[in-house]
């Protein structure tokens, strides 16, 4: 009975550097040293990461920003804010201003400068940030002016004022409460109430 010999066969690498077999599980040749490029267990190859580029060029890119880094609007934007600030500019800007004086009530003579295309009269309320132009906390002792009472509007070369829903009302020249919302144009001498405060509007030109 004959014996079967079983032949394994190994797979020998040859160093590229020196010529030397090694075998196939080998890393490095035995003979030079050298890395065999065969080996099982490659050379792990390093990932390149991509690489973002800001395409300092692409001006779509800035314009299509509507906010900076720093959360500053770009300058585009700042020039439009501009406009509407100077489209809101005050009356005085225009040659045109006007002027309340209270004539009854706590301190009388007390005068208030419109200067604002808009100006609103009611009571400090910083708690619910409430900050009007014509302030008569101090000068309204009976709390009747409403914290947002009335405002005066310069629009078209003319003053208005319209009541924005106070509790005491506003009236002109003692004539019927106003409704809220409705303006009124309003000349230069007429008497304006507000709760229990009387005051008197002037055009200052």
């Amino acid at each position: 009975m004959g014996i079967s010999k079983i032949v394994k066969i190994t797979k020998m690498i040859k160093c590229q550097k020196c010529g030397t077999e090694n075998q196939d599980n080998s890393q490095y040749c035995d003979e030079c040293g050298s890395r065999l490029k065969d080996s099982p267990m490659k050379s792990i190859k390093q990932i390149e990461t991509p690489k973002f580029q800001t395409l300092l060029s692409d001006s779509s890119f800035f314009q299509s920003a509507g906010v900076t880094s720093m959360s500053i609007p770009p300058l585009e934007n700042l020039s439009k804010q501009e406009n509407l600030s100077e489209k809101n500019w005050n009356s005085a800007a225009k040659g045109v201003s006007a002027k309340l004086i209270i004539e009854r009530g706590n301190q009388i003579g007390t005068e208030f400068l419109l200067t604002a295309d808009e100006s609103y009269i009611g009571r400090w309320d910083a708690d619910n940030g409430i900050f009007p132009d014509v302030d008569l906390d101090k000068y309204d002792l009976e709390a009747k002016v409403s914290r947002r009472h009335a405002r005066i509007i310069y629009a078209n070369g003319m003053f208005s004022i319209e009541d924005l829903g106070s509790t005491n009302g506003t009236f002109v020249n003692r004539g019927r409460r106003l409704i809220p919302g409705n303006a009124q144009v309003l000349n230069s001498g007429d008497e304006i109430i507000v709760g229990k405060t009387f005051l008197r509007f002037y055009i200052e030109d």
